[in-house]
């Protein structure tokens, strides 16, 4: 069984929900991530995107701010949403894929929109960073004491942090400014080490290579200048690692009229694939 998984900070699913469309109707996977959704549960598009196949949906929303959901042509329940750092705000959402999913069947997805942490990456001004460290910390606590990544398992999002030299467009510029500073990319690896988990995107393009997943709205010319992040990730458990057969980071939908400032990231997992550690 072929599996293709996409996530997309969408930045708001109402205004943008023809993009959307457009994208499942092009890209057809088999389930969507959504960040930044924007709206409230019941405000969803869930019939337009039942009208395409997407007849399972699980949201985890708030009126005007983050929010997060999944929508999938596969079947799933265990629906879970974490309140991180107590703050009360939509952040988390995880299923897990019912035995009418095929070779699916059992796999828990978490769905991520990390804190963005302001402009200044000081805690001592900026009480949006603190929070964004702390909700870190407390993912690798909570990561490792329920072996998140123990069985199969895979982690998407906006995670807010571009870890590597390569992720960003000039690695000394972007050290003090916020999603690339030490203090973040510390805090991040130890998310990541606390699974462990496999970076799908790293897997398939390897990590001497540039590659971007947000380009700002600030740029007059987001494409000629290419001053981009990768901001958007996605993670398999070392369990599901062998399925992965393709990724694809969507940097045309970047272009689109009226769109995110991030664009869809895809996986491929062929999950008839040996389940032997990678």
């Amino acid at each position: 069984m072929r599996l293709r998984l996409a996530t997309w900070n969408i930045n708001s699913v109402r205004l943008r929900l023809p993009l959307v469309t457009q994208f499942l109707d092009s890209l057809q996977p088999d389930v969507l991530c959504l960040q930044e959704i924007k709206c409230r549960d019941a405000e969803f598009p869930t019939s337009e995107l039942r009208k395409r196949g997407y007849v399972h949906i699980a949201t985890h929303g708030q009126k005007g701010y983050h929010g997060v959901a999944i929508v999938s042509r596969l079947p799933f329940h265990e629906i879970r949403r974490r309140d991180f750092c107590a703050k009360g705000d939509a952040r988390h959402i995880s299923v897990a894929f019912d035995a009418g999913a095929a070779d699916a069947s059992g796999i828990v997805l978490h769905n991520f929109y990390v804190p963005a942490g302001g402009d200044e990456p000081d805690v001592e001004i900026n009480p949006k960073f603190g929070h964004k460290l702390d909700f870190l910390d407390e993912l690798a606590l909570w990561t490792a004491e329920e072996n998140i990544a123990g069985e199969r398992a895979i982690l998407v999002g906006d995670l807010n942090i571009a870890p590597l030299e390569t992720d960003v467009w000039n690695h000394k510029a972007l050290l003090k400014v916020v999603s690339h500073t030490p203090i973040e990319v510390e805090k991040f690896t130890k998310v990541f080490n606390s699974g462990p988990w496999v970076d799908a995107m790293r897997r398939i393009v390897g990590t001497e290579e540039k590659l971007y997943t947000w380009w700002s709205y600030r740029s007059p010319n987001w494409e000629l200048a290419d001053k981009g992040r990768r901001l958007d990730h996605i993670w398999l458990s070392k369990k599901l690692a062998p399925s992965l057969v393709g990724m694809q980071v969507l940097r045309e939908a970047r272009g689109w009229l009226r769109t995110s400032d991030h664009v869809p990231v895809l996986v491929d997992l062929d999950l008839g694939q040996s389940a032997a550690p990678p």
